[in-house]
């Protein structure tokens, strides 16, 4: 085989997968968004943020998905790929010109180095600065809002487990007075706070907003019978927006750079649990890019294997699949968090089964021989008949 019938030939692969790769990654990451669309509406219909930072917000998001759905999408066009030439029979018009199997991962690996990049791109960089500037853009267009969330004489319930009242708010100096607050964020004890006065102000670095109250009283029902009050001259109400619009992940390794987390690492007199969680998130941040190549391996046979299931048996194989991933992922993280495996067996767990899998289904299917997990619905389907027949026409 000439080095231009090679060039064509894996040009030709790399548009097989090109194709369906972008298309999986288009319905992936929609899937993906629409789990957060009520949130992001909310903030428009409710809070009356500008489209504009909505869609800041949702740029900021993508990293966050875009991890997950560059691995998912591969898999998915290598599955349709290659479950379309093998229905096609063009994989058998390669074998009879003499190039087996072997000859045509050349292009499989090199999408799959490309994936990788990209995916380490985006775990190593762009997922914990994407968080930063997320969480830090919804503070600032809440924190916008709430001026105009608080007026005089109205109920606020904008606010989680809060309903406030101001007889009057001056928003030049954010001073409050005539303070009622209805808090049921505790439902076993729920209190109702009345001030004469206080003050508006923010926390940025906690994401929060206070309510500094002065002269007032706290009444709190415990139980059915148990009455409380307590008086005071100031006392500090802190809330929360992240109790509200939690719509990415908050664990602080997460919005940490890599760099951040190898210097947290070997900082002395961590607690161990932290430790443990940094030391994952390490390793997850090097092992999750690396599934693109062990998706490469199993992707390849079980496309050429499944061919005359159509599309819609290659997204039900790559959902099958990748659930399994998964949940071996999630086995190995509770281990390492229990303390059992070190992080690093933990995080590449799922990595060395499924690569061991992938070169047993290669191996299978570079010699010809079925994989017996696709004749298993065909054998329950025929003992299903059998049983069927044998109820119907009972002797």
């Amino acid at each position: 085989m000439t080095d231009a019938m090679k060039k064509t030939l894996y040009l030709y692969i790399l548009k097989e997968i090109t194709v369906p790769f972008l298309l999986g990654f288009a319905v992936f990451t929609f899937v993906l968004l629409m789990g957060r669309f009520m949130n992001l509406a909310d903030l428009v219909i409710a809070k009356g943020v500008p489209v504009a930072d909505v869609a800041r917000l949702l740029l900021y998001m993508l990293p966050s998905f875009s991890f997950i759905t560059i691995p998912m999408s591969f898999l998915l066009a290598l599955l349709l790929a290659f479950g379309r030439l093998s229905a096609d029979n063009e994989i058998t018009a390669l074998k009879s010109g003499g190039i087996s199997l072997y000859g045509i991962l050349s292009p499989v690996f090199f999408f799959a180095f490309c994936a990788y990049i990209a995916t380490s791109a985006i775990t190593i960089y762009a997922l914990p600065r994407g968080n930063t500037a997320f969480k830090t853009l919804l503070y600032n267009a809440i924190n916008v809002r709430v001026n105009i969330s608080l007026k005089d004489q109205v109920f606020n319930d904008d606010f989680p487990g809060l309903v406030i009242y101001v007889a009057r708010y001056d928003e030049a100096n954010h001073q409050i007075s005539g303070v009622l607050i209805y808090d049921e964020r505790n439902a076993g004890e729920p209190s109702t706070i009345f001030a004469r006065r206080g003050t508006i102000m923010t926390d940025p670095k906690r994401k929060a907003l206070r309510l500094i109250l002065n002269d007032g009283g706290i009444h709190r029902v415990q139980g059915k019978s148990n009455y409380q009050l307590m008086k005071f001259d100031r006392y500090d109400l802190s809330i929360n927006f992240d109790q509200k619009y939690k719509i990415v992940p908050t664990e602080n390794e997460l919005d940490m750079t890599f760099n951040e987390l190898r210097h947290a690492i070997k900082l002395p007199g961590v607690a161990p649990n932290i430790l443990r969680d940094l030391r994952l998130e390490f390793h997850r941040r090097l092992a999750f890019p690396f599934a693109c190549f062990v998706f490469a391996l199993i992707g390849v046979p079980l496309g050429l294997q499944n061919r005359r299931s159509g599309k819609s048996s290659g997204f039900s194989v790559c959902l099958a699949v990748l659930l399994l991933y998964y949940i071996v992922l999630s086995i190995g993280k509770s281990l390492g968090q229990r303390g059992i495996v070190s992080p690093a067996i933990a995080m590449w767990i799922p990595n060395l089964l499924f690569i061991s899998m992938g070169i047993y289904l290669f191996k299978k299917t570079a010699a010809e021989q079925k994989i017996p997990i696709f004749d298993l619905p065909k054998r329950i389907i025929v003992w299903v008949q059998s049983r069927f027949s044998m109820w119907s026409n009972p002797r």
